[in-house]
């Protein structure tokens, strides 16, 4: 069985995706699973010649991993024993592709393969969305109230992980054609390995890569494009010593300014054993302890062998190992000479090296007690 998977902030761009992808394979059946109030879900099932099947259930937590588990699951192994070798499933909104990967991978009986991980989405608001402070319940995306994610969370997260984009238009509200030529410029940025399809007969199926996907979006993972005459360019800057923790917090703000998107792994005094990820998508900016350096494993591993593309995650220092600061940052008007001022003026200095690290202040948390 083969598999198209759409993910969407909204279900008018996930629809336009599905027909234009049905397109391409025209013996598919396409199946639509909308998440509602109250736990409700709608489930649409079509083929060429219509709608085949329409049903509505009632899950007791109305969730998106439930929805995935409960419905999606289900669906799809249901027409698999139909023998339907080819379905596109339209995920509800919001609801990432890697988690129905992952509730697939765990549900199905059959083995199945991944045609394409898609993201639909319209390139005149994509910019706005990353900036969007509200999350997508207050922006109206989805019915859950828990779910504290933003918009340019979700879109990030997708632009990651799926292999590709497939921009839909609104229907309904002219679109600025300099703005979404903006947006299209974005989004090459943001995601460079994706196939990109402007229009919907420039679909292109069947290159999706699993355990690319899944070093994609690591924590702390750097990947950079390459450049481009975009207006917008992302910007890489290594730090061999750790970052003063009260320095590095001070130069944050300004680190993040202007960035549609901040990432990487920080070396930070305060908890100098702890690999720190770091990221900033629009106005919310987190950190995350994910756990010790491999160099500061009992058994360290070979050094990486040397990269075959541009993945600043496989450096390896001949003294530190993997120990260093490694970030990179998208967004217009993004000033290299800035970037490495901020981190040079964080670094330990010789003395503060010589002293140590015991007893500096950790303002951020962050020290291996805190580690889940």
């Amino acid at each position: 069985m083969h598999l198209t998977l759409v993910s969407s902030l909204d279900a008018s761009c996930r629809q336009q995706a599905c027909e234009a992808i049905a397109k391409k394979y025209p013996a598919a059946v396409v199946v639509f699973h909308d998440l509602m109030e109250n736990g409700l879900v709608i489930r649409r099932i079509f083929n060429r010649a219509g709608l085949l099947e329409r049903r509505e259930a009632l899950l007791e937590h109305g969730c998106l991993s439930c929805t995935v588990r409960l419905d999606v699951v289900p669906t799809v192994e249901r027409l698999a024993a139909a023998g339907h070798a080819q379905v596109i499933v339209g995920l509800p909104p919001v609801v990432p592709v890697s988690v129905a990967l992952h509730g697939l991978s765990k549900g199905l009986s059959r083995k199945f393969t991944v045609d394409s991980a898609v993201l639909a989405c319209s390139p005149d608001a994509v910019e706005d969305h990353i900036w969007d402070h509200r999350t997508l319940f207050e922006s109206g995306f989805t019915p859950i109230p828990e779910d504290q994610r933003t918009a340019g969370e979700f879109l990030i997260g997708e632009l990651s992980f799926n292999d590709t984009l497939l921009l839909a238009d609104p229907e309904l509200v002219p679109v600025d054609p300099q703005v979404r030529a903006r947006g299209v410029k974005l989004l090459r940025e943001l995601a460079p390995h994706a196939e990109v399809s402007e229009a919907a007969e420039e679909f292109r199926p069947g290159h999706h890569d699993y355990t690319a996907a899944v070093g994609r979006t690591a924590l702390g993972t750097v990947r950079i494009p390459a450049a481009s005459a975009s207006p917008f360019t992302t910007v890489t800057h290594r730090a061999e010593r750790p970052l003063h923790p009260e320095r590095f917090k001070h130069a944050l703000a300004t680190l993040a300014e202007g960035c549609c998107w901040l990432r990487g792994r920080l070396w930070i005094a305060a908890a100098p054993g702890c690999r720190i990820a770091i990221q900033d998508i629009g106005p919310r900016v987190w950190l995350e302890n994910t756990g010790p350096w491999l160099a500061d494993q009992a058994e360290p591993p070979l050094p990486p062998l040397p990269a075959r593309d541009t993945d600043a995650h496989l450096d390896w220092h001949p003294e530190f190992g993997d120990r260093g600061t490694v970030i990179a940052a998208t967004g217009e008007d993004v000033d290299p000479a800035e970037i490495a001022r901020l981190l040079k003026d964080c670094e330990l200095t010789d003395a503060e090296m010589a002293a140590g690290f015991a007893g500096l202040h950790d303002p951020f948390h962050l020290s291996a007690a805190d580690l889940p």
